[in-house]
């Protein structure tokens, strides 16, 4: 069973920020499957979880920690369910990335993500894949972390649904494919046009 574990901070007021596109692919997940997360096992703290079963089960979660404490909820999902770090992708956002852009990758650091940092230092390794989505820097002027909290800007609005849309349909194909066909079919170098 493969694991799809979508970033974000919990709460109303954060619901519709960058920093939680994670949590938006995992809704888009459970909607498309007629899935309802619910609060995982006891012995996974702080997780909604739902699962899809069939040829190719797969288990979709949110943390319910915040950003910086996701690995709290990971490395108990992965325990519970005894599942390989490689069995596990972690969709978050990307301020070094613009807006809409996708980034498949099969391990890495962790950078300057917190939540990917949390999840490095729970789990031990960095041999995890992940799902980067850009959400862009913003404006220079302003912080990072003001940047990541606020909500999409009402030009952004528009793509964001197809880009959502898009970030689920490759960690769909990762549930059933594996990272390296999610690389091949959603990194920007695999895409762009010879020349």
């Amino acid at each position: 069973m493969r694991v799809i574990v979508g970033l974000g901070n919990p709460g109303r007021e954060y619901r519709e920020t960058r920093h939680n596109v994670g949590f938006m692919v995992v809704d888009e997940i459970a909607r498309r499957h007629g899935l309802s997360l619910a609060l995982a096992p006891s012995q996974v703290p702080d997780a909604m979880v739902a699962k899809r079963f069939g040829a190719e089960p797969v288990l979709v979660a949110k943390p319910l920690t915040f950003m910086n404490r996701s690995g709290e909820a990971v490395a108990a999902l992965a325990r519970y369910y005894d599942i390989v770090p490689e069995d596990i992708l972690v969709v978050v956002d990307e301020v070094d990335l613009p807006f809409g852009r996708l980034r498949a990758r099969a391990r890495g650091t962790a950078g300057t993500h917190n939540g990917l940092r949390s999840i490095v230092d729970r789990l031990g390794t960095t041999e995890f894949p992940r799902l980067r989505l850009g959400v862009g820097r913003g404006d220079a002027r302003r912080e990072l972390a003001d940047h990541v909290l606020s909500k999409f800007e009402a030009s952004e609005q528009p793509a964001l649904e197809e880009f959502i849309i898009r970030a689920a349909d490759a960690a769909e194909m990762f549930a059933v494919d594996g990272i390296a066909k999610v690389m091949n079919a959603f990194n920007p170098e695999a895409t762009a046009p010879d020349g």
